[in-house]
């Protein structure tokens, strides 16, 4: 035995196939202590934690993307492989932690023995050893690693159990090398290498694990499936659970608004009272502090949407949507991989796309990538939401449900059918002569680990708050600036002229005429500039100066807007008394003398919102993964086109 000197902190590097429950296990192991980025030169997601397996023992722990094998097929699959046959990372010890689903050994032994093989100190956990006992098996832990050569510890880790002794054995673990399972021959073809490994794994299978009959949870899966991916009555439930999740997104989030929103109207009145009055005190009032409040109030819908999409995906309900919808998608030149970025756009697009790496087929890639900013994202939810509540009453209703949630969920559908409709129309344009395939694994129904959903929804919504939050505030402050001043004398004319008035008719109330003086000098400023000169253009959708501001200054980030008009009607409101939304309801076009935000207006604008491409991260993302400019280009160009003209038949036909 070769035994080398321990440092004081290791790295654990966590290896498994989909749905082997690795993440699981990474979020038991780092809880909250971990962080996300990219891999080096690709846009495959890196997980990164931290954790003390001793008084004197740190680790690092990486959870490398799922894989089957170490012969990669998709990108995902060639980092994980890239990673661990990169003998160049010298700085840390690093421990191989083969996560296996021990319901399925046979199929999770193959990577395990491929791993073992590299001679990385490698130790094995059997995962969803409860599966096993519900199926009536049992595992024979020490000959399977007297067979292996290596440390084997038996787990679940949706509940907890066995991390403790994994800690423990990571702790104290003797650094070896190992006897290969399957020796190289570069002479052989890797099929017949593969071919050997299985021979050696049903040879080892058959005197480890023992079974009273068949699976339960397979059987308890068949039955579900059999409703569940019905070509009929699969589509109707899948249409109902997204007809639930709209419904409970509005009705859920209403009294956690109110709180918010009531809370920063109330935390800006004392800020506005304890600061001295001047400059400092109306930048944190109507710039920061409106900003802000506009986007956060929208925060319980976020973390709504999130934790839905975490329970589809946890109880292995979105792998069935996969399945049920290949066959449609296939028409449109896509496939049922294809709809987990299609699911994942509800969310955020950037992850959505750098998710259909996965999709081994490069037109369908493409397509796919091409598409998924149609999908309504969670970043249009505050818009949708602010939009929806100025035109529709909260108390209306349609056949029984509340009219909001049935337009919201429209919004989300129309997205959908557009995505299906452009990569339809794309794929007569896209030449391939790659053939299509699709394979997925379905793994079984299990309840959602409420642990790994809430981490989800926290994480998401950390990462939503603060990127979108730096942002805004930034924006908020560059808009309050180019808002409260202007060329010139101007916004001094505007105070000129209404002191003169007051003067020659002192009996009129200055209180009364606040929100026309407030109107003239925004007009006047240097965002009134802006906006009017890009006015001409817009005016035709239905859309004022102010709009149009937002629109500009939205391209950062979609939720963008709701901050941009917070701190648009903020701008002389001493008060700081009235909603957002009373604020934007009792606005009044200047020239008509008619509400800004009629119900033609509200709707061009949602159907702008729709389909605009107004983010520039997914921009970027498309970039990336796409290798240049041409289709980003190309994307940014149809989708504007799309969103400008479909808004202004709207705009017509409510007018």
């Amino acid at each position: 035995m070769e035994v080398v000197e321990k440092k004081e902190k290791v790295r654990l590097v966590l290896v498994g196939n989909p749905n082997s429950g690795k993440s699981t296990l990474f979020n038991a192991l780092t809880g909250l202590n971990q962080r996300i980025g990219n891999f080096p030169g690709v846009t495959v997601e890196k997980k990164i934690g931290n954790l003390n397996l001793s008084k004197n023992k740190k680790a690092e722990v990486i959870d490398l993307p799922g894989t089957y094998s170490l012969s990669p097929r998709s990108e995902d699959e060639r980092v994980t492989f890239e990673y661990l046959t990169n003998n160049n990372r010298n700085d840390l010890d690093e421990i191989v932690v083969i996560v296996a689903d021990a319901s399925s050994l046979k199929r999770n032994l193959l990577l395990a023995t491929q791993l073992i093989d590299l001679e990385y100190p490698t130790i094995l956990v059997l995962n969803m050893m409860d599966i096993v006992e519900l199926n009536k098996q049992s595992i024979d832990v020490q000959q399977l690693e007297k067979e292996l050569g290596i440390p084997i510890v038996p787990m679940n880790a949706r509940l907890g159990k066995g991390v403790d002794q994994l800690k423990e054995r990571l702790a104290n673990f003797s650094y070896q090398k190992v006897k290969k399972i399957v020796e190289k021959h570069e002479e052989k073809d890797p099929l017949d290498n593969t071919i050997e490994r299985f021979n050696w794994i049903k040879k080892v299978i058959a005197k480890t694990v023992k079974s009273e009959g068949p699976a339960k949870t397979a059987e308890t899966t068949k039955k579900i499936d059999s409703v569940f991916t019905h070509s009929v009555w699969g589509f109707v439930i899948f249409l109902f659970i997204l007809f639930l999740i709209f419904q409970a997104i509005f009705s859920w989030s209403t009294y956690p608004m109110d709180w918010i929103e009531n809370g920063f109207m109330v935390f800006g009145n004392l800020l506005a009272e304890t600061l001295p009055q001047g400059v400092l005190n109306d930048l944190l009032v109507d710039g920061v502090l409106a900003g802000l409040g506009g986007i956060i109030i929208f925060i319980p819908q976020i973390a709504l949407l999130f934790m839905f999409i975490a329970i589809l995906e946890d109880t292995g309900y979105l792998s069935r949507v996969s399945y049920l919808t290949d066959t449609i998608l296939k028409r449109f030149g896509l496939n049922g991989r294809s709809i987990i970025p299609l699911l994942g756009g509800a969310a955020c697009a950037v992850p959505a796309i750098m998710s259909a790496r996965t999709i081994a087929n490069k037109k369908e890639r493409l397509l796919t990538i091409f598409v998924t900013p149609l999908i309504s994202c969670s970043a249009r939810i505050p818009v949708y939401t602010l939009l929806i509540a100025l035109i529709i009453p909260a108390e209306k209703q349609f056949l029984g449900f509340n009219l909001q949630g049935v337009v919201m969920m429209a919004l989300y559908l129309l997205g959908f059918v557009a995505a299906l409709v452009t990569a339809w129309v794309m794929k007569y344009w896209v030449k391939s002569e790659e053939r299509s395939h699709f394979i997925m694994e379905l793994p079984i129904y299990r309840m959602p680990r409420w642990k790994n959903v809430g981490m989800t929804i926290l994480n998401k919504v950390k990462v939503f708050l603060f990127e979108a939050g730096k942002i805004i505030i930034a924006i908020s402050i560059i808009l309050w600036v180019l808002s409260s001043y202007g060329p010139g004398e101007k916004m001094a004319q505007v105070d000129h002229k209404f002191e003169q008035m007051f003067s020659e008719n002192p009996h009129l109330n200055k209180e009364d005429y606040s929100d026309q003086i407030a109107s003239e000098k925004l007009e006047e400023s240097y965002a009134g500039h802006i906006g009017k000169f890009i006015e001409p253009a817009i005016r035709p959708l239905g859309f004022d100066w102010k709009i149009g501001i937002a629109v500009v200054t939205s391209f950062a980030a979609r939720e963008v807007f709701v901050g941009t008009m917070a701190t648009l009607y903020s701008v002389g409101d001493e008060e700081n008394t009235e909603s957002i939304r009373g604020k934007m309801a009792k606005a009044i076009n200047s020239t008509t003398g008619e509400k800004v935000y009629t119900k033609a207006t509200g709707y061009s604008l949602l159907i702008f919102y729709a389909f605009a491409l107004q983010c520039m991260a997914t921009v970027a993302i498309v970039v990336k993964e796409t290798g240049g400019w041409k289709w980003p280009i190309i994307q940014l160009v149809y989708m504007g086109a799309l969103a400008y003209f479909s808004s202004l038949l709207v705009f017509q036909w409510f007018s």
